[in-house]
């Protein structure tokens, strides 16, 4: 499962983004963190991510090929 995880772009990636019923493209640049908030059910082959404070969706496949999961680091106690 994706939801909940955060990725590191290692390329610049196209997005859409929707403000006021109007939907855009917009770039997200290489080493721009992202996280993964939902992955709409009617079409799973987009996936909507938190980039900078705005929800954008995202290819599935391009989160795929172009960026590298971050993991949190826990120390054992």
């Amino acid at each position: 499962m994706l939801r909940g995880k955060r990725f590191k772009l290692l390329t610049p990636i196209l997005a859409f983004e929707s403000v006021n019923g109007t939907r855009s493209t917009i770039t997200i640049p290489s080493g721009a963190i992202i996280k993964v908030v939902s992955i709409p059910p009617d079409s799973p082959r987009f996936l909507d991510a938190l980039w900078e404070g705005r929800t954008v969706a995202i290819a599935a496949i391009d989160l795929n090929r172009q960026s590298k999961e971050l993991v949190d680091f826990k120390p054992s106690i």
